[in-house]
């Protein structure tokens, strides 16, 4: 169930959507190719009017995996689609790390990041005319100063402190830090309530951690000031609250659509998330 906030309402595989106007050096894996413009060629028969990659960024507790549901969709619809492998350290560190994978991909893009995705999404499309759109999923859209952190405990109704397993250890210069993961015996409630009980587990044990010092790390630009962006915001996240998620994507002027869904909306409601990736793209690139 979504609830309605004004807008114009859409059918979304049985649900309602309300589309409010306003305007590493990791691994990575690709589903197609980089190439977005010699793959969609081929799928659509068009080279002159080739679909957009969709660059998709996990955030905390999660990988790539996550979006295995929403990358199915847009294949399915023809749309290149690349899932970056998120560092986890930082939101400069990691934009960086996700820069090169923006450099590496050729032609227009649409940039995806949910909950912490959010904030690296924000950083590494900052002055990419390459990147045309932005979506934001259960996510963060910080503004230059905020943090993660600081922006989680804006409202009430976050429950994940009390969840976390917070694991402290000597860094090579002799220094500590923390990485904090979720307690597996409490992920499915916490992170994938609405995700079923097997797979929830296999997503607890696959999680990866976030550096503490990467939530109390203070965001520095907001692409989604300058580039037009969507948001989904969920209803039962016990993550980032609804009024938290409400609050920035009003902020942004950002496309919104709320649902009734856990913090794993891409897991649980691929074909919807799928769905507003795509409206983003067919808004922003011709």
């Amino acid at each position: 169930m979504v609830s309605i906030k004004g807008g114009r309402k859409r059918l979304v595989t049985g649900v309602l959507s309300t589309v409010t106007a306003g305007v590493a050096f990791g691994a990575f894996a690709l589903s197609g190719t980089a190439d977005g413009a010699t793959k969609t060629a081929e799928v659509t028969g068009s080279a002159r009017h080739p679909k957009p990659t969709i660059v998709l960024e996990h955030g905390a507790f999660a990988d790539g995996s996550s979006w295995n549901g929403v990358i199915a969709e847009l294949r399915a619809d023809g749309y290149p689609v690349v899932a970056a492998a998120n560092p986890l350290r930082g939101p400069a560190s990691d934009a960086a790390a996700l820069r090169t994978v923006l450099d590496h991909v050729k032609g227009p893009k649409i940039l995806v990041g949910h909950s912490y995705g959010g904030n690296v999404i924000s950083e590494a499309a900052t002055n990419d005319p390459e990147v045309k759109a932005l979506v934001y999923v259960a996510a963060f859209l910080p503004a230059p100063g905020e943090t993660a952190l600081e922006l989680t405990n804006k409202y009430p109704g976050s429950t994940l402190p009390d969840a976390l397993d917070p694991v402290t250890y000597q860094q090579a210069d002799g220094s500590t830090a923390t990485d904090l993961y979720i307690q597996q015996d409490k992920f499915r409630h916490q992170f994938a309530a609405d995700v079923p009980a097997t797979q929830a587990a296999l997503m607890a044990a696959e999680q990866r951690p976030i550096a503490q010092a990467a939530l109390e790390e203070k965001a520095t630009t907001a692409a989604w000031k300058t580039k037009p962006s969507w948001d989904i915001v969920t209803t039962r996240d016990l993550n980032i609250p609804a009024a938290v998620q409400r609050f920035m994507a009003e902020r942004a002027h950002a496309h919104t659509t709320e649902v009734a869904a856990s913090h794993s909306v891409a897991v649980s409601h691929p074909h919807l998330v799928a769905d507003v990736i795509e409206q983003a793209a067919h808004a922003t690139v011709r």
